[in-house]
């Protein structure tokens, strides 16, 4: 899996812009695109300072931000199926009674659901300000503690709960015992954390932005775990890690 940093860590402007900006130029927060300061780039017979190139290639290859924040599971953005299909109605401009009928509720329950994602709102605002100030009185990270750095969550987790409260020492730990020197699993454990924490590591085999065969997946989870290797290709689609055409015939690490 690639390194590139998780979204969630940009600030609130530089996920709404789509790319953060430093000294050497700017990036794109969704594929890790560089465009390189004092550069021109041309692009459909114009030509854009990497400031207008790296806007372009944001609307170009993403589209609307909030469009792509919308596309993300539920358990990132924290909001129910029918919250996102109105805040993505809302995005597209329709008004209240179009949302109704598209989403098949009465006008009244989409002005609720107004009033309950402007709250959403306060609250998230207030629980950033919250965060920032604990960790100001405490010198300390909400995700810190007694026994290390809580990891963090592969955005395309399909459900995020307390299981996913994995620090650096418990991965260590359970990719000692249950890992060989060669990356070979010894056995698939039945606690969920642990998979969680063993299936992380077998992704390390994958490239993004590749498209593999099922036999050619099957031939890397055969090497890890020949035991139950179609246990883990199963196990890497239901826990969010890995996508797979209807017909099983691609898969693709997971955005």
């Amino acid at each position: 899996m690639n390194s590139k940093k998780e979204i969630w860590n940009h600030s609130i402007d530089d996920i709404v812009k789509g790319y953060t900006e430093s000294e050497d130029g700017y990036e794109c927060i969704v594929c890790g695109r560089t465009f390189e300061r004092g550069r021109i780039y041309p692009e459909n017979e114009l030509l854009y300072d990497a400031c207008g190139a790296v806007r372009k290639h944001v609307s170009a290859e993403h589209g609307n931000m909030a469009d792509y924040i919308l596309g993300q599971e539920l358990g990132l953005t924290g909001l129910s199926e029918v919250q996102r299909q109105i805040m993505q109605l809302m995005s597209g401009g329709k008004n209240d009674k179009e949302i109704a009928s598209a989403v098949g509720i009465a006008q009244s329950t989409v002005r609720n659901h107004r009033f309950k994602l402007r709250e959403k709102e306060k609250q998230a605002r207030m629980f950033l300000a919250l965060t920032e100030a604990l960790e100001k009185k405490t010198r300390s990270r909400i995700d810190i503690s007694d026994k290390g750095v809580i990891e963090e969550i592969h955005s395309s987790a399909t459900m995020i709960d307390e299981r996913y409260g994995i620090t650096e020492q418990e991965r260590i730990k359970t990719v000692k015992t249950y890992m060989d020197e060669n990356g070979g699993l010894k056995q698939f454990p039945a606690r969920e954390k642990k998979k969680i924490i063993l299936l992380r590591e077998i992704m390390k085999n994958f490239k993004r932005d590749v498209e593999y065969t099922e036999a050619e997946v099957n031939r890397v989870l055969k090497r890890i775990y020949e035991e139950d290797y179609p246990g883990i290709r199963r196990a890497l689609i239901e826990y969010g890690f890995m996508d797979r055409a209807a017909d099983c015939s691609v898969y693709r690490v997971k955005e």
